[in-house]
């Protein structure tokens, strides 16, 4: 069981649910829908395949005000309906608030998109003013 303390509205369909959580890692998987293919032949659009691992990047932070700073992202691979994407991400530096992070995406095993994402824990949540 995953004890989540950020993000609780994200829609697990859409952005993964959460398989494995400890600290510094996090592990999730998102099974690919109709809702989420950019063509007729089932190509999944890229921005579930980085909502997947940003929020996983959240998940391996795991703290309520964490928010994503910067990101460097690739697609090695396409992903089709009914695709079932693992991601694994994990802390790979950290400097006070700063996380550095590491994400990768797969089906069946294979390396479909993998990024590297700065992380930051503000003192507050980002909408209070």
């Amino acid at each position: 069981m995953c004890n989540i303390k950020t993000h609780q509205g994200i829609n697990k369909n859409l952005c993964g649910e959460c398989i494995e959580l400890k600290e510094g890692y996090a592990k999730l998987r998102l099974k690919t829908t109709e809702d989420m293919i950019a063509d007729e032949k089932g190509l999944i659009h890229g921005g579930f395949i980085f909502g997947l691992a940003d929020y996983a990047c959240m998940l391996a932070i795991n703290h309520p005000y964490v928010v994503l700073a910067s990101s460097s992202f690739s697609f090695l691979k396409a992903v089709k309906l009914r695709d079932e994407m693992i991601c694994e991400a994990n802390i790979t530096k950290q400097e006070g608030k700063k996380h550095y992070m590491e994400a990768i995406v797969r089906v069946d095993d294979i390396v479909v998109a993998k990024g590297e994402f700065l992380c930051i824990i503000p003192s507050k949540h980002v909408l209070d003013v």
